[in-house]
C-alpha cells in the first residue's frame, strides 16, 4: 500500500458541516471568523471541528477575511540573546492576541532584509517589525513598499531616516555619558567602544552610525570627554565586530598602538564574550590591567569573576511594546503615545584604576 493510500483525508469544512449539522455556508463563516452566526452554531461547529481534528485553510481563510493573523519580523541576528529576548516579547503579545510569527534574519545585510521582506509580503503578513540594516532613506525602499501595499509596520532598535513609522528604541546617550563618566573618573583617558556594526573606513563622528543605538553611545562618550575638557579619540572605536576572528584582530590592533586602551566597552553580549576571550589570552585581568563595561544586562555577566559592569536596557518590555502598537495598528485601534524606554547603568565590579 502506498503512502498516498494509507493517508487518510484531511477533514473539510463540509465534514465539519455535516457532523455539526448545519449548512456548509455557516460552518464556514463560524470556522473562518467572518459573516455572522448564533451562539448556538458557534458552539456546535467548534466542537465538530475539535472533534474531526479539522484545521483550517490558512490561504483561503486570509483570501475571505483579507487577514493571516501572521506578523513579520526582521532582526539582524537571531543568534543575538539581545534580539532573542526581543523576540520573546513579541511573541508573548502576539500569541495572546492570536498572532503568529515568522521570523526573518538579515544578517545585518541589506539584500537579505529586502529578500526577507519580499517573501513575508508575499506570505501576507498583516505587518511587518524589523530592525534596519540601514538608516539611510534611499536604501530603504522595501520599507516604504510594506506601506505602500497597505500591510502595518514598525521598526525597532532602530529609525529611519525620513519614514515617518514608529521605532521603538531606546535613549542611550545619557547613560553613555553616564558609563564613559564613571572611567574617566577612574582615570581612565584611553576608552574603546567596539560594536559589530558595520561601517567603511574609520569612524569620525557619532553621525556616521546614522540613526541607531551605536550613534547615540558614541555621542555619549564624546558629550561625556567634552564635558571633561577633553577631546575624545574616535580611532578607539572599532567596528565590523562581527565574528570572533574579527574581534581577535580588532584586539591585536588595539595593543599594536603605542598607547593602548585600559578600557573596553561591549556593545552586546557576544561582542562582550569574544572580547573577554580575546583579553584573556594576552594574559590582561579584569579589572587590574584593563577595565570593562558590556551593553546589556544576562545573568552570566553577574556570575563571572569578577562580575561586570553593564548597561540594563528593557528590551523584552520594547518587544512587547513593538508588538502591541503593531498589532493595534493592524486592528484600526490606537496604541497610545509611544513609551519612552531608557537604559541605566548596573555597576558590579569590572572597573578600577588604569594599570600604573
Amino acid at each position: 500500500m502506498t503512502n498516498q493510500k494509507m493517508r487518510s483525508k484531511a477533514p473539510t469544512v463540509a465534514d465539519v458541516a455535516r457532523a455539526a449539522s448545519v449548512s456548509k455556508a455557516q460552518a464556514a463563516r463560524a470556522l473562518g471568523g467572518y459573516g455572522a452566526v448564533s451562539e448556538e452554531v458557534q458552539t456546535r461547529v467548534n466542537r465538530a471541528a475539535a472533534a474531526l481534528g479539522y484545521r483550517p485553510n490558512e490561504v483561503a481563510r486570509t483570501m475571505n477575511t483579507g487577514r493571516s493573523n501572521t506578523i513579520g519580523v526582521i532582526v539582524g541576528d537571531i543568534e543575538n540573546p539581545h534580539f532573542g529576548l526581543a523576540l520573546r516579547g513579541m511573541a508573548d503579545v502576539a500569541r495572546q492576541a492570536g498572532f503568529h510569527l515568522l521570523l526573518g534574519n538579515s544578517d545585518e545585510k541589506l539584500q537579505a532584509e529586502q529578500d526577507a521582506v519580499r517573501v513575508m509580503l508575499e506570505k501576507r503578513v498583516d505587518g511587518i517589525i524589523v530592525a534596519p540594516s540601514h538608516s539611510e532613506w534611499d536604501k530603504n525602499g522595501h520599507l516604504l513598499q510594506i506601506l505602500e501595499e497597505g500591510r502595518a509596520l514598525r521598526l525597532f532598535d532602530r529609525a529611519v531616516s525620513d519614514l515617518d513609522v514608529e521605532a521603538i528604541c531606546c535613549d542611550f546617550t545619557r547613560v553613555a555619558r553616564e558609563a564613559t563618566q564613571r572611567l574617566l573618573a577612574a582615570g581612565h583617558q584611553h576608552i574603546a567602544y567596539i560594536t559589530s556594526m558595520e561601517l567603511e573606513g574609520t569612524c569620525r563622528d557619532a553621525t556616521d552610525f546614522g540613526l541607531t543605538p551605536v550613534a547615540q553611545r558614541v555621542g555619549g562618550m564624546m558629550a561625556a570627554f567634552r564635558a571633561a575638557g577633553a577631546v575624545y579619540d574616535t580611532s578607539l572605536i572599532q567596528a565590523n565586530a562581527g565574528s570572533d576572528a574579527q574581534i581577535a584582530h580588532i584586539v591585536d590592533t588595539l595593543w599594536q598602538r603605542a598607547t593602548p586602551p585600559t578600557a573596553l566597552i561591549a556593545s552586546d553580549s557576544l561582542v562582550a564574550m569574544s572580547l573577554l576571550r580575546a583579553v584573556a589570552q594576552r594574559g590582561l585581568r579584569i579589572p587590574q590591567d584593563l577595565s570593562f563595561i558590556m551593553y546589556d544586562n544576562f545573568p552570566w555577566s553577574e556570575i563571572v569573576t569578577p562580575p561586570l559592569t553593564v548597561v540594563a536596557q528593557p528590551v523584552y518590555e520594547m518587544g512587547c511594546e513593538a508588538a502591541r502598537r503593531l498589532i493595534a495598528d493592524i486592528r484600526g485601534e490606537s496604541a497610545g503615545p509611544l513609551p519612552a524606554f531608557s537604559a541605566e547603568l548596573v555597576e558590579r565590579h569590572s572597573i578600577a584604576a588604569p594599570a600604573q
